[in-house]
């Protein structure tokens, strides 16, 4: 960002650090529509649990069908941003998470430490997300449980509530 002075640079940082805390927040709290908001319409993910999605609204389509029985929380910190000029930058976060799920009658777990690797544009004077990947270094399941688990049916409306727990 040789064009952008030191302040301009320090508030961009600040506003893609915004971006992710509210990025975590919304997926905890299933808040769909406004993390969809977060993303550029032709965003891209990678998640090594499935198959690659396409654009934002695929992914919220999924993710909120997988998440739908789970309790999450998802920290994302220590990141490393890099601009590749004003309105382009990259970012590695390192992430701890954990899922919490009803499986017959016991609860399980999931806990996981990795890294998220995702690109970042500003689109009329805000930062979106362009594109994520998710790499675990560790994860944990509890014995004896599916990880990720089942999937309800995609037409089954009740799947689809955005109930928290």
């Amino acid at each position: 960002m040789d064009t952008v002075s030191d302040l301009e640079r320090l508030v961009a940082l600040e506003d893609i650090r915004l971006l992710k805390a509210r990025r975590d927040r919304l997926v905890d709290t299933k808040d769909w529509e406004a993390l969809e908001a977060l993303h550029v319409p032709e965003h891209r993910s990678y998640n090594d649990d499935y198959a690659p999605w396409e654009t934002a609204a695929e992914m919220i389509a999924n993710v909120r069908v997988i998440m739908a029985g789970l309790r999450t929380a998802h920290h994302s910190h220590t990141p490393e941003i890099t601009f590749e000029s004003a309105t382009k930058a990259s970012g590695i976060w390192a992430m701890n998470g954990v899922s919490m799920w009803e499986q017959g009658a016991e609860e399980h777990w999931f806990i996981a430490f990795g890294h998220y690797y995702e690109t970042y544009e500003k689109r009329d004077g805000q930062w979106l997300f362009t594109s994520r990947r998710l790499k675990y270094l560790f994860s944990k399941t509890s014995p004896g449980a599916i990880f990720p688990p089942p999937a309800p049916a995609a037409t089954d409306p009740t799947t689809l509530s955005d109930s928290r727990p």
